[in-house]
């Protein structure tokens, strides 16, 4: 035991304080986004909405995040990562603590609009400067901390939010996720401030070549979004299939999906560092963990029983565990050439438009077919990113025979 211990803690070692830092602040700030699992579930039951009115209100939280996630990149690179988390932070607790005052079905899609473009501008700023607190060899780790915050956070929050919902209500959510961005604002001013902390990877780029140009990212990008599409029901969708089919109440729905957070937070690091030392490249990966998430939808179709559920959200787990670490270490790589924070952001775009189009498909799907053929659409499009990430693998070959045949040339 002992032993295992040491293996799992030496997986860690040699990550910058700073990126230990950061990780803490977006602990801080995860944990308190637990009212978004339950976000579909609040909009039903206690406002009254309709699943219609759902769909379009989920497709303003994703414009919301396209928006944000844009300009997010371009102002990291214009004034830096730093005043843009701390604007972020400080901005969306205000904006979380005002959005439970909103009853409308249109003042709610202008209030989680404004919410998510506030918040989405802290992602690029995040990744860039993850960038520069770590060293080249540490990146892929380096990402994979920050998702281990996030899903240590989202392993506590929708657990501690199903108890608060049983409790006081939808209400209590909505200040709790307020308040621990406030939070986290003042431990960020306190422990990453510009003057506190040193860059140990130098981003700026002499002459960026423009993302535009760059034919592998954009087929990535694609990829990407048809990943982000399917994903993403495990956060609208599948929390009513849980409470109509499988009829889980609230508190266990967010047990369930803390499992998702907790096997993350206890497997994903190691899983990692030991799929660095295969050698496998991450595109490659990347396609394995978008087969596996095809699979969890598909055996839903089974039945809805505990079992099969837990088997599903295991399946999901493991290929978001590879498919997203390596996916950020993709367009890391790809970044040095070019603008980073352009590059994050239209990464973070990519998951942005399939919040506008991912949640509210599925529940105009599951309004007019049912769960069952929603679950099978959403399994083809799996395949369908397993073949845009073929596509990917053919492309960076190309570009790798061209290298090579200007270095003979020269």
């Amino acid at each position: 035991m002992k032993t295992l211990y040491q293996n799992y803690t030496n997986t860690f070692k040699g990550l910058s304080e700073e990126v230990w830092w950061l990780a803490l602040i977006t602990l801080i700030n995860r944990a308190g986004t637990m009212v978004i699992p339950f976000l579909s579930l609040y909009l039903i039951e206690n406002l009254n909405f309709t699943i219609k009115n759902v769909g379009w209100i989920m497709t303003c939280f994703g414009l919301g995040s396209v928006i944000g996630s844009w300009l997010g990149g371009k102002l990291t690179d214009k004034i830096g990562f730093y005043k843009v988390m701390n604007t972020s932070l400080l901005l969306t607790g205000i904006l979380f603590i005002g959005l439970q005052f909103v009853h409308s079905v249109l003042g709610f899609c202008i209030g989680i609009f404004l919410v998510m473009l506030v918040a989405d501008t802290f992602r690029p700023a995040m990744f860039v400067a993850l960038n520069t607190y770590s060293k080249p060899e540490n990146k892929t780790r380096s990402v994979t901390l920050i998702r281990l915050a996030i899903n240590l956070g989202f392993s506590a929050g929708p657990a501690i939010g199903g108890l608060i919902i049983t409790s006081i209500g939808y209400d209590g959510l909505f200040w709790i996720d307020g308040v621990t961005c406030l939070l986290a604002t003042l431990l960020l001013k306190k422990v990453l401030h510009p003057k506190k902390v040193k860059v140990l990877d130098d981003i700026e780029t002499k002459d960026p070549i423009s993302i535009f140009s760059d034919k592998a990212f954009w087929i990535f990008f694609v990829g990407m979004f048809l990943f982000g599409f399917i994903f993403l029901q495990y956060f609208s969708t599948i929390p009513l299939y849980y409470k109509e089919i499988c009829t889980l109440s609230e508190f266990e729905i967010g047990l369930l999906m803390g499992m998702n957070g907790f096997l993350i937070f206890l497997l994903e690091m190691p899983l990692i560092k030991w799929l660095e030392t295969t050698k496998v490249s991450p595109v490659k990966l990347i396609f394995f963990g978008i087969l596996l998430t095809g699979v969890s939808f598909l055996i839903l179709n089974i039945g809805g029983y505990i079992g099969i559920v837990i088997v599903g959200m295991l399946l999901m787990t493991i290929g978001e565990m590879i498919a997203f670490p390596f996916s950020n270490a993709f367009v890391i790589s790809r970044a040095k050439k070019g603008k980073q924070g352009e590059y994050m952001a239209y990464y973070s775009i990519a998951f942005s438009i399939a919040h506008i189009f991912g949640h509210n498909s599925g529940m105009q799907l599951i309004n007019t077919y049912g769960y069952g053929i929603t679950w099978n659409i959403m399994t083809l499009l799996a395949v369908l990113g397993m073949f845009v990430f073929l596509l990917l693998i053919i492309q960076l070959k190309t570009e790798k025979n061209a290298i090579k045949s200007s270095y003979r040339t020269v």
